[in-house]
């Protein structure tokens, strides 16, 4: 037996709720891992308060994120002690998750836990901090250096923003954090930037080309403050698109993109390639200020994530959830 974040739906609605229930439950995969640590991302928290159609299959267990030791495999690269993490390939939206004690996956779904890395802190980085890495990587593969200007981080209190901002700070960028809760600016520079300005300055509707400043730009919000980062960035700058936590949609024009030589890079954390994830976690392991990652981390158990995830809907959180789930 294990307990899990169960969520079923019926003619009712649908219900997430702390459940025990038997391995043999467990879905088809050829590697079975004991989990140690999950956590809480946006997309989770849609899930469980079933804000937005996340889960395709249900019952489900939520959690796109673990981190833990194998405990049996078919698979030729893993074997029992081995530990692991896994990020994305759709568990905990149409394949069992994270938020339980055990699970079962294709191997070609994990990577290795780095060694620097213990269980716990992997999921304080979680998807978040991965998917910030891959954008960070992103504007360094397409020429923004230090010396071209500030970078601009959106959704600056949320997980991807906070490590986003930890990690650029470490590379000696000059980051620029956008966020509607100016009462966090003290938080925001502990981990690194050099200013925070309000996020309304972005969310309204703007011009086709505004003044240019940004180097460089991580956007976690999409919509207008996507187009309008767009908008207000140099001449051959780079703006690395990860998220949509103001809309899905994108109100600009192409004027930046032909008359700056902007580059709009997407960054896709679920599918991405084996070696871009080793590559991520690589840089994640050794560049990123552990005493940054503890200031914005705080810890629940597995009963409490419910709770935890109207709290990050509502706007409670800052940083990241780590979700004990042996607890």
């Amino acid at each position: 037996m294990f307990n899990a974040i169960l969520i079923e739906k019926s003619d009712a609605g649908v219900d997430a709720r702390l459940a025990s229930l038997e391995d043999v439950a467990l879905p088809e995969g050829d590697v079975t891992v004991r989990i140690e640590h999950s956590t809480l991302n946006y997309k989770d928290a849609l899930a469980i308060t079933n804000r937005a159609p996340v889960v395709r299959k249900w019952p489900m267990i939520p959690g796109i994120d673990f981190a833990g030791t194998v405990e049996a495999s078919a698979h030729p690269d893993w074997k029992p002690g081995d530990a692991v993490l896994l990020n994305g390939w759709g568990v905990g939206e149409t394949h069992w998750g994270g938020l339980a004690q055990k699970a079962r996956v294709s191997g070609d779904w994990l990577i290795a836990l780095p060694a620097k890395l213990s269980a716990r802190d992997a999921m304080a980085i979680g998807t978040a901090g991965y998917t910030a890495m891959l954008a960070a990587m992103a504007l360094e593969r397409h020429g923004v250096d230090k010396s071209k200007g500030e970078i601009l981080v959106t959704g600056a209190s949320g997980g991807v923003g906070s490590i986003a901002i930890a990690i650029l700070a470490g590379w000696g960028y000059t980051v620029v954090a956008s966020t509607g809760k100016l009462d966090e600016a003290d938080y925001l520079k502990s981990l690194g930037a050099a200013e925070v300005i309000d996020r309304a300055t972005l969310s309204s509707p703007g011009k086709p080309l505004g003044k240019e400043r940004w180097a460089g730009v991580i956007d976690s919000v999409g919509s207008h403050t996507l187009a309008n980062a767009c908008a207000t960035t140099k001449y051959g700058g780079v703006v690395a698109a990860c998220g949509l936590a103001q809309g899905m949609d994108f109100p600009a024009t192409v004027a930046p993109f032909i008359l700056r030589g902007v580059t709009l890079a997407g960054i896709d954390s679920v599918y991405a390639p084996k070696a871009s994830r080793n590559d991520a976690w690589k840089k994640l392991a050794s560049d990123l200020d552990r005493a940054r990652l503890a200031s914005i981390t705080r810890d629940v158990v597995l009963a409490e994530a419910i709770a935890a995830a109207g709290d990050l809907m509502a706007g409670k959180v800052r940083g990241r959830i780590v979700v004990d789930v042996n607890r």
